[in-house]
């Protein structure tokens, strides 16, 4: 009888929990950025699903009002979209001003733009640097400059930012995205440092080889030089990891949507691969 007794109330206990989880962004405003495809609209889904607020940001308004319709909005969460084009930092700051001035204060910094084009480091030319900078870690730099006060103000805030593995181990053919996604890591760690006393954690995500279109062209890009098949490019993808798949964006979210969370309150100024283990690095 009391083991009966026992078994249920495990059982209850089990499904608050699931609830509370479900829910606990609740209350919480949510910018994302790249959010109309690939990993960005994954995770403003899954944050909107959980409770959060979310505010779309990309350049294609289009895409954004076709991505704002696929949003949860059962916690009677109102939400938005910004268009910007993060080729233009300068655009990018005059946007968030006035979306700060009119009183948007969101908890959550979700930073994540397409990668640089791929190419051996070598055949680089400068602009590519100065273009992949300015839409990296310029652009995160303006994000977190505009809302980090409003952070502040409230207690406390996520910042996350969607990197790359190449910020532990630099991949073959990606010059250029390894030379700024290594930056933005560094600027990263700088600022949880500065930003830890506020309750502002910053964290990056560093997905692998994800079910996206920024992979389907880079898929596409080497099967053209290679003569193999499209196919056969995403196989030896997935042979390099040990789970012998790529990942889909939502599971990349869910790590995401956890640092964003309150159950991540102490974890700050880490890189969380989501790569299956391919990463040789520790």
């Amino acid at each position: 009888m009391f083991a009966e007794f026992f078994k249920i109330q495990c059982f209850r206990y089990f499904c608050f929990q699931i609830e509370l989880i479900m829910k606990e962004l609740a209350g919480k405003h949510a910018l994302v950025c790249g959010s109309t495809q690939g990993i960005g609209l994954a995770s403003a889904m899954l944050m909107a699903s959980r409770g959060a607020k979310i505010t779309l940001i990309a350049r294609n308004e289009g895409k954004l009002k076709e991505a704002l319709g696929q949003l949860d909005d059962s916690e009677g969460q109102e939400h938005d979209y910004l268009v910007a084009d993060f080729s233009q930092p300068d655009s990018l700051l005059e946007t968030l001003k006035g979306y700060v001035s009119g009183g948007a204060q969101p908890d959550i910094l979700i930073n994540n733009t397409g990668g640089p084009k791929g190419g051996p480091i070598k055949d680089a030319e400068t602009s590519e640097f100065i273009a992949a900078f300015n839409q990296h870690l310029i652009c995160n730099h303006i994000l977190v400059q505009n809302l980090y006060p409003g952070m502040k103000e409230k207690g406390g805030g996520r910042i996350i930012n969607v990197i790359s593995t190449s910020v532990k181990q630099p991949l073959n053919n990606l010059g250029v995205s390894n030379t700024i996604r290594g930056a933005v890591a560094n600027w990263s760690k700088t600022l949880a440092n500065e930003l830890g006393a506020f309750n502002i954690t910053v964290n990056n995500v560093l997905p692998g080889a994800t079910n996206t279109g920024r992979l389907q062209s880079i898929a596409e890009a080497k099967a053209g030089k290679t003569n193999d098949s499209v196919e056969d490019v995403f196989a030896g993808m997935a042979a390099q990891s040990p789970m012998q798949r790529i990942a889909e964006p939502e599971e990349v979210a869910e790590a995401i949507a956890f640092l964003a969370s309150d159950r991540a309150s102490y974890i700050n100024g880490i890189n969380v691969p989501v790569d299956g283990g391919r990463t040789k690095s520790l």
